[in-house]
């Protein structure tokens, strides 16, 4: 297979030849990694369930985790799903990887779309499936919202959305998505939305495309799926816990494929991340973080906060000279969205992960105020 280098590593690339100002300390807003202490009741939780080390996890999840994941629903989102609607996962970049494979592997010419620019596991899980791609071009003209052709949508068998979105940080709300169900529908596709991001809103909760199609008459979710994870929301990319959930005909035979996959969350990340799906104060301190940098953000660079996420889609003549100037003269590295797209999607932009505390958000900020201003 012929997979695409990631963005950090061709970040990387392009930063060695480069001495960085050392004047300056150094700092990154490149990556999605909060840089928050994990809350210390998830991390009792482990401790206290570290024994439980020496017994194999069950691939399905054990049920004080599903029981937090389900609770987790209904507390945030008002859905009351039963355990055949929903299967725990190892993070959510394996199961956006292999279920598209598991999916599309009986469909001869298949046909996946996803935004461009996107999460570049979308882009490997095509190949791996050996399917044809359908971008959805994220620009400024159409307000970074996915798109499809009507002879697009006839072709497709499997759409990804990602709202909120990474990087843009668009959302879409109750209205969109329930077009999107609707879609899947009429034209008989699956359609998955990654919705990572979907409680670091700024104001409003959000709804979940689970939401929109119950509103829609679909309360079976027939062809509806979400993955949700607990990284971002809890500052815990390192418990590696997510979820499938949806259409529980389609997840039946997906629990049977993963079976074979050995992607198992050990014992005591299970038991660790249930007290952390079943807990909201927590969140609402992290959502109060990104606020206060989206506050500063505003300040320093004049900027519109979005609704969620802790991105900033930062407009700029030319994101390859920008980002390595940002570095050589202020020893700040950010991601070129030309990085993170495909046929120049992505270009004229950087994107800056808000992930620090304030002080260092704003020394970052600072300097690309400075940076912007002698361009």
């Amino acid at each position: 297979m012929n997979f695409e280098t990631y963005p950090f590593e061709k970040l990387n690339n392009l930063l060695d030849p480069i001495t960085p100002n050392a004047d300056h300390t150094p700092l990154s807003l490149t990556i999605g990694e909060p840089q928050f202490d994990t809350p210390a009741f998830i991390l009792d939780a482990l401790n206290t369930h570290a024994p439980l080390l020496n017994k194999y996890p069950k691939t399905s999840g054990e049920a004080v985790l599903r029981e937090g994941m389900l609770q987790y629903l209904k507390n945030r989102f008002a859905l009351v799903l039963d355990n055949s609607q929903i299967i725990p996962t190892f993070g959510t970049r394996e199961v956006l990887f292999n279920f598209p494979q598991f999916l599309l592997h009986d469909i001869e010419n298949s046909v996946m779309a996803y935004p461009n620019p996107f999460y570049q596991i979308y882009e490997g899980a095509a190949k791996a499936s050996r399917s044809e791609v359908i971008y959805m071009n994220l620009t400024p003209e159409n307000d970074f919202q996915p798109i499809l052709s009507e002879e697009a949508l006839r072709r497709c068998d499997f759409v990804i959305i990602n709202t909120p979105n990474n990087p843009t940080s668009s959302v879409m709300l109750m209205a969109e998505l329930q077009r999107w169900v609707k879609l899947a529908l009429e034209y008989d596709f699956v359609l998955l939305n990654d919705e990572c991001y979907i409680d670091l809103y700024l104001d409003q909760p959000l709804p979940s495309l689970l939401n929109a199609s119950i509103e829609v008459g679909n309360p079976e979710f027939h062809n509806i799926l979400v993955i949700n994870s607990i990284s971002k929301r809890s500052s815990a990319p390192g418990l590696r816990s997510g979820f499938i959930a949806g259409d529980a005909q389609i997840l039946k035979a997906y629990m049977t494929y993963r079976t074979y996959v050995g992607c198992a969350s050990p014992l005591p990340l299970q038991h660790a991340a249930a007290v952390a799906w079943s807990d909201q104060d927590h969140v609402d301190a992290f959502r109060a973080k990104y606020i206060q940098n989206f506050e500063i953000a505003q300040e320093v660079l004049g900027i519109t906060p979005p609704l969620a996420t802790f991105y900033i889609w930062l407009e700029v003549e030319d994101e390859i000279a920008f980002t390595t100037r940002l570095y050589q003269e202020y020893n700040l590295k950010v991601i070129p969205g030309s990085f993170l797209g495909r046929e120049d999607q992505g270009k004229g932009f950087v994107r800056l992960a808000l992930v620090y505390e304030a002080d260092k958000t704003r020394q970052a900020l600072e300097r690309i105020q400075d940076a912007l201003k002698t361009n």
